[in-house]
């Protein structure tokens, strides 16, 4: 391995499935600004996650339908201001 291109910031960390509220521990160097209390009482970082091995429908072997927080209608309002601007160029 080369040296000095890996970080030497890890830590224990919390990754939380946000579409099935699954939550695991695990060394990590990501960085988050959220903190959530752990099961043992400890106070860990928190790293909110869309998908884990628990939705993953690789993982699951079944089809699994999304929709954290409304992602298609934040992404039709998010781009929404793009196509009026088309529309007024034209």
């Amino acid at each position: 391995m080369k040296k000095g291109i890996h970080p030497e910031n890890y830590r224990l960390v919390v990754f939380k499935d946000t579409s099935n509220d699954y939550s695991f521990l695990c060394r990590s160097c990501a960085p988050s600004k959220d903190t959530v209390k752990w099961e043992d009482g400890n106070e860990y970082p928190l790293v909110k996650t869309e998908i884990s091995h628990k939705s993953h429908p690789f993982f699951t072997g079944k089809m699994q339908y999304v929709d954290t927080a409304g992602r298609i209608d934040k992404f039709k309002n998010k781009y929404a201001k793009f196509q009026k601007k088309k529309e007024e160029d034209k």
